[in-house]
């Protein structure tokens, strides 16, 4: 299928197809003439890049997934390696957001505080 065909299998553009093109996401597909020729596997990565990408993964995270299986099926193995890493980096993000939150709920309680027995005078 064409370049077209594909971006709108994949539900993605035809300017994201040639980026990832470009950044060795996605194999160069075979060519006919002047127009690219888009197999399953390939709408099968694009689809991937898409989840991905809504799942919070860089595309520098995803250039190290294919980078060593260029041109070949899906790293189903690189990509649950790296998902497992993903997941433990939401967690460490999610602990150091819940410690900055209680750490203002302490803060605002002590501000409080000083408010009730320290008025400010209006001047």
């Amino acid at each position: 299928m064409y370049i077209g065909q594909a971006a709108q299998r994949a539900g993605t553009t035809i300017k994201s197809i040639r980026h990832y093109e470009s950044i060795g996401l996605l194999p160069t597909p075979r060519r006919q003439g002047k127009y690219r020729l888009y197999d399953q596997q390939s709408i099968e990565l694009l689809i991937f890049i898409k989840c991905a990408k809504e799942m919070g993964f860089r595309l520098r995270e995803l250039q190290t997934i294919f980078a060593a299986h260029h041109g070949e099926a899906m790293p189903w193995d690189l990509a649950q390696q790296a998902i497992e890493a993903k997941k433990r980096e939401i967690n460490s993000s999610i602990a150091e957001l819940t410690r900055q939150y209680a750490q203002l709920e302490g803060f605002e309680i002590d501000l409080e505080r000083a408010r009730v027995e320290c008025p400010l005078e209006n001047l």
